[in-house]
């Protein structure tokens, strides 16, 4: 069906907003001469699949890591993981195998290794299994549930969250009202939001019932909680925000708090996506 045109209170304050952001820049070359590979501590131990970089400053405040022999308190230091020796607790740190996995994470979650207020993290549904550490791409909130991809491979992960890759990724929201195409129109307008401009590459209905719909809403940049944010400024509100791709990756029939291996053809796919 053909949207009808934008009915927004919203609408004059997004014009401005839009208009107020096209301002002159001047692209900056970078420096080449302070490329360096070394990175800080901290990060080398993340980024070897060793642990989170949170708990390897709780290792290197404990004295425990070493690095060309002698003992390192300062998890800033910047090093050449691929040069530097580094030992924790009397072994060497090595690079380990790449993994990636897609898991259907639950809602209830939190999307950390380790929670101060004791919650329940994606990290329980990977208990059992032999894996390296590794790290979720991106976030889902502890309210949304569905697809969340997590690997050691942080090269391959920081490809995909680059804002210029426009990875698109894919929800089914269920929402306490019924939309009329002049609301679908309005939310993929969009709103100014704390001052950020809030859209969604496409907004469309997939059906509705009583008094709730469910939506399919695709973004191809990832802002904090977008979706909830966006509805949230139509006074709309969010029963279920379910991620059901990324790029052309499908959850598919994977179950609830299930992982998997990805398959060397859905890295593929990722990677061109």
């Amino acid at each position: 069906m053909e949207p009808l045109a934008p009915i927004s209170p919203s609408m004059a304050s997004v014009a401005a907003f839009r208009a107020s952001s096209k301002t002159e820049t001047v692209a900056r070359q970078p420096d080449r001469r302070s490329a360096t590979p070394k990175v800080s501590l901290a990060r080398a131990l993340s980024k070897l699949g060793f642990c989170s970089r949170t708990q390897a400053e709780r290792l290197i405040a404990e004295g425990r890591v070493l690095v060309g022999g002698k003992i390192v308190r300062d998890a800033l230091l910047r090093i050449d993981p691929d040069r530097d020796r580094i030992i924790v607790d009397g072994e060497r740190v090595a690079a380990k195998r790449k993994v990636y996995l897609m898991l259907n994470k639950p809602r209830g979650l939190v999307t950390t290794r380790d929670d101060p207020e004791g919650r329940g993290t994606v990290y329980d549904c990977l208990e059992g299994l032999d894996l390296p550490f590794v790290s979720p791409v991106g976030r889902l909130d502890k309210a949304s549930e569905g697809l969340l991809l997590m690997t050691n491979d942080t090269r391959w992960a920081n490809s995909l969250l680059d804002p210029a890759s426009h990875v698109a990724k894919t929800y089914h929201v269920q929402i306490a009202v019924v939309p009329d195409e002049a609301m679908l129109a309005r939310f993929h307008q969009g709103s100014v939001v704390d001052g950020e401009l809030l859209t969604a590459s496409s907004v469309g209905l997939l059906r509705s019932g009583g008094r709730t719909a469910w939506l399919e809403i695709v973004l191809d940049e990832g802002r904090n909680r977008q979706i909830r944010r966006l509805l949230g400024a139509f006074d709309i509100e969010v029963l279920r925000l379910v991620r059901v791709a990324i790029g052309g990756l499908q959850l598919g029939e994977l179950a609830k708090g299930q992982a998997r291996h990805l398959t060397a053809e859905e890295l593929a796919m990722l990677g061109s996506a």
